[in-house]
């Protein structure tokens, strides 16, 4: 069963941008040509969406964001109000470096707190969790939560969301899901 898209009369989606069934984008966002956006997503009040950005399926982007070209979101990954993405390591006003942008990956069912900043060039984990304010400036493992500036992992969540224990992140007490962590004690996975 597909549903209709639904673009607000004051949002802007340009020609050649390609958007799937179900998704609706709000009040004042803009769409650019050659965008590819998945079935099902939320573009929030003023969202930006460059050429060569892409997302998946799912995905539900908050107030005030700007998802620019080379930043790519898989399906169900959540950004919330006014976050931010960069995609030059060194910008320059008076440097064009259009050449130099570097990708950025979120992996599928990541969340990113309000207000964070994820420089370009980073991997952020599957079902990962960024707190409100942090600033990202390295890869972050699958499942990891991080907080604070610079970001630093404190802990684990659970692909639900709510916080795993720090020293045997084994069973969420919430949905019964159980995970391993590997022997190194740097990347946790599920148990099937």
């Amino acid at each position: 069963m597909s549903r209709e898209l639904q673009v607000h009369p004051t949002a802007t989606v340009d020609d050649g941008a390609i958007l799937g069934d179900g998704t609706r984008v709000w009040h004042y966002s803009h769409v650019s040509a050659g965008a590819q956006i998945g079935a099902r997503c939320v573009l929030g009040q003023n969202v930006y969406v460059g050429s060569r950005a892409s997302m998946g399926d799912g995905v539900k982007i908050q107030n005030n964001v700007s998802v620019y070209d080379e930043v790519h979101l898989e399906e169900d990954v959540f950004c919330g109000p006014s976050m931010v993405f960069t995609n030059v390591i060194n910008p320059r006003a008076f440097i064009e470096r259009k050449k130099e942008y570097r990708t950025t990956l979120v992996r599928q069912g990541a969340t990113l707190g309000a207000n964070c900043t994820i420089l370009c060039g980073v991997t952020i984990g599957r079902f990962a969790m960024v707190g409100a304010g942090a600033v990202i400036t390295h890869d972050v493992p699958d499942y990891a939560l991080v907080v604070g500036v610079p970001g630093k992992q404190r802990g684990w969540v659970c692909r639900c969301g709510v916080t795993l224990g720090k020293s045997e992140p084994s069973l969420c007490a919430a949905c019964g899901q159980s995970y391993q962590l590997d022997e190194a004690g740097k990347k946790l996975r599920e148990r099937s």
